[in-house]
């Protein structure tokens, strides 16, 4: 396979050069077999192939972050709408990781005028072996194997019942603080999201 990029400018029709002009690809139409796209501007499973059995970090959309090997995952698929209809949208590839790890993080705490700030701290909760299904995944890398023992900058390792802890403290506090904006702008006339809801 070539390597390409963007930048590169895309091949002649025909073998022409100098200032042949170009087809435009009509919408629908694949386009010729001749382009191909090097492996990392793929979006479908066929990019997981390289990545299996190497160490991914795996961020969920619920904010989790997850470590471990990337062992097993299932192909993208084309979902059926109806009997007659294809969407043709990739259905989310599931993933199978091992010897997988939570890493939980609490931000640093920010600089007042009285205390000096304190490092952001981190935990990691073993987990084993750890299925996740393809909708949850926002983003996924590969682990740099020479840097993978080196704590995140500007964070400190800790102890988990600690890490766990501040983060329990520090979501209460947030759900004390939406609690306010809230009722603020409730005040202002404005509707949160569930406030029709709860009347219900």
């Amino acid at each position: 396979m070539e390597n390409l990029t963007l930048d590169d400018t895309p091949p002649t029709q025909g073998g022409q050069l100098g200032g042949a002009q170009m087809q435009m690809p009509v919408p629908g139409m694949l386009p010729p077999q001749s382009q191909q796209l090097p492996p990392q501007m793929f979006t479908t499973a066929a990019q997981l192939l390289d990545m299996t059995d190497k160490k991914l970090m795996v961020a969920l959309r619920d904010g989790r972050k997850l470590i471990g090997v990337l062992r097993s995952w299932d192909q993208f698929g084309i979902s059926p709408v109806s009997e007659s209809v294809l969407l043709l949208t990739p259905v989310p590839a599931n993933l199978v990781l091992q010897s997988t790890i939570e890493r939980i993080f609490v931000p640093p705490s920010p600089k007042t005028s009285t205390s000096s700030p304190r490092p952001g701290l981190y935990a990691d909760v073993p987990r084993g072996i750890f299925l996740v299904r393809g909708e949850n995944v926002l983003l996924l890398g590969e682990i740099d194997l020479d840097k993978d023992d080196n704590p995140p900058p500007g964070y400190e390792k800790a102890e988990i019942e600690t890490v766990h802890r501040l983060q329990k403290e520090r979501k209460a506090r947030e759900a004390r603080r939406e609690k306010v904006v809230k009722r603020k702008l409730g005040e202002l006339g404005f509707e949160g999201e569930n406030l029709g809801e709860a009347l219900l």
